[in-house]
């Protein structure tokens, strides 16, 4: 029977007209009501090395925003990368490009990416790294904050998990408007090499990688489909043997891509332009897709102890984060997960923040 004065929807189709979003997907809470649409769109992006700019270039030619606001230290650098990126103005969608080394010039910002970060000196500790960075960010966000305090921060400096709780603590942005590039790359190099097993198109593979974005990540094999069709329940059903070692892998495989386009080229750059771009136009264009991110993940999948971010299937739209998908994850994913989580809380913990 249809509703009266209400259009109908999928929502409702649940037993008893109870509404399905609420069974797939967590709320977030404490989180603010969506903003109303501004008449431009702005992003800024602080750092304009390799990252960066291949962010920037990519949100660039996607058409993505009406401004693009740049920020680094290296005002030369800086005023380059602006210039280069103006002069081919004839070749791309009309987009206002500005630059400055002060904060002033991100102003009124939908989307603020932070790529900036120091580079790990020789045999100098990760702790010691990460320090540095904190120090870095205590100089980035508060300014940010201040200029956009209604945009959304997407971190993309490393470790992303650790700088995105510290960008949440020092912005003071509620915590759906703060997320991490996370494994959402992870995914994608996941998807790629199942992908390239079986044979098909990695858009029709569906598959995450979750918690830490480093060597404690999880791969969520007990959940992964390939054209809709659950690959590890399709081979027990179909008695098809595999060994558990190709799978974990294959996860190696997914761990290691990034040191070795480092090993070969110097630096990453491409993949991650295009995932964070693809994390962009989500949340711009409020297109409520699911992307692995960094989110605050206290609560969900048994992760407990303290506040801590790690990545996370999650809805996203024009608000951030909306909610955290309902993913299947087997007893021991859970359990990796939760290692994972005490992984980042132990180094939080001697951060002393």
């Amino acid at each position: 029977m249809e509703k009266t004065g209400s259009s109908s929807s999928l929502n409702d189709l649940g037993p008893n007209g109870l509404g399905l979003t609420s069974a797939f997907f967590k709320p977030i809470h404490n989180s603010n009501p969506p903003l109303p649409s501004n008449r431009c769109t702005k992003v800024s992006v602080v750092g304009v090395g390799n990252v960066g700019m291949a962010i920037a270039q990519t949100i660039l030619t996607q058409d993505l925003a009406d401004e693009i606001s740049l920020v680094d230290a290296n005002p030369d650098k800086l005023q380059g990368e602006m210039l280069d990126l103006q002069h081919a103005a004839a070749f791309l969608p009309r987009t206002k490009i500005t630059a400055s080394v002060d904060y002033s010039v991100t102003a009124g910002s939908d989307l603020c990416i932070v790529t900036a970060g120091a580079r790990q000196n020789p045999g100098e500790s990760r702790l010691n790294l990460l320090q540095r960075n904190v120090a870095l960010f205590r100089h980035i966000i508060p300014p940010l904050a201040k200029a956009s305090p209604d945009s959304i921060l997407i971190i993309v400096s490393n470790p992303v998990d650790i700088l995105t709780y510290v960008a949440w603590k020092l912005s003071g942005f509620p915590v759906n408007r703060v997320l991490g590039s996370g494994t959402n790359l992870d995914s994608s190099r996941f998807r790629f090499l199942i992908a390239d097993h079986l044979d098909v198109n990695a858009q029709d593979v569906q598959a995450f990688i979750v918690g830490e974005h480093g060597d404690s990540s999880v791969a969520l094999w007990s959940s992964i489909t390939v054209g809709g069709i659950p690959v590890l329940n399709f081979l027990k059903k179909n008695q098809i043997a595999y060994e558990k070692q190709t799978l974990e892998n294959i996860h190696q495989a997914v761990v290691g891509s990034a040191y070795e386009v480092i090993r070969l080229k110097g630096y990453t750059s491409w993949a991650i332009g295009y995932s964070v771009a693809n994390l962009a136009r989500t949340i711009l264009r409020d297109q409520r897709k699911i992307h692995p991110v960094t989110v605050l993940a206290r609560g969900f999948y048994g992760v407990e102890g303290g506040d801590v971010f790690l990545s996370l299937p999650a809805l996203l739209g024009r608000n951030g984060v909306v909610a955290v998908t309902n993913v299947h994850m087997n007893d021991e994913e859970a359990e990796k997960l939760q290692k994972s989580a005490k992984t980042i809380l132990d180094m939080q913990s001697q951060l002393g923040l």
